[in-house]
């Protein structure tokens, strides 16, 4: 399984930071993470890709007193999605007539789903943004949904004070990325080898 499990990867991590290129070059919001990226972006002067990976390092280190190991999905996602999202807007002109930005939104939240079940399919860890919410989840036993929009306010309210885009995407970001990922993670799950579910069986409890 191993040699579909990293192209897999690694194809999602790239239309992961592409996908997020789209939704910010749509114009019209932009999910609450990548509102704080594009609040410091605007501050600093500093790439948008290059912020990105540097948010997702900080967030890993916030993972140490939680105890929350990473992967290998873990750890390309904090090095691959800031150039291949700075890649996107490169490549991709910003939208100015109301139908592009609608367009370019919805195919940037459409790939961003399927690139989601694509990386996180491929079982080599989450990303390091869902990783602190689990992590936080399982070591404190607060309530996922909690934890989660906790975390999504206080990172959008700064964002936002910062200059990062808030508006109708976010909105929609927030309400259908859930179910749209609900479908395309267990599609595309690589399956455990046979060989390695009769294994896990063998060991006594």
């Amino acid at each position: 399984m191993m040699f579909r499990r990293i192209p897999q990867l690694l194809v999602g991590l790239f239309l992961y930071g592409f996908a997020i290129a789209m939704t910010v070059q749509a114009g019209i919001g932009v999910s609450p993470w990548d509102v704080l990226t594009q609040g410091i972006a605007r501050q600093t002067g500093v790439a948008f890709g290059l912020i990105t990976n540097l948010v997702g390092l900080l967030v890993l280190v916030l993972w140490i007193p939680i105890r929350q190991r990473p992967g290998l999905g873990t750890l390309l996602n904090v090095l691959l999605i800031g150039p291949s999202a700075q890649l996107g807007l490169w490549l991709l002109p910003v939208a100015h007539e109301l139908w592009e930005q609608v367009v370019l939104f919805a195919g940037g939240l459409a790939l961003l789903a399927l690139a989601t079940g694509l990386y996180i399919g491929a079982r080599f860890g989450p990303g390091p943004r869902d990783g602190l919410m689990t992590g936080i989840h399982r070591r404190w036993g607060w309530r996922l949904w909690i934890v989660r929009t906790s975390i999504e306010v206080t990172v959008l309210a700064i964002g936002w004070l910062l200059g990062g885009n808030v508006g109708i995407g976010t909105v929609l970001f927030a309400l259908l990325i859930g179910p749209m990922v609900n479908v395309t993670i267990p599609l595309l799950t690589v399956p455990i080898a046979p060989t390695a579910v009769a294994a896990a069986e063998r060991v006594p409890s």
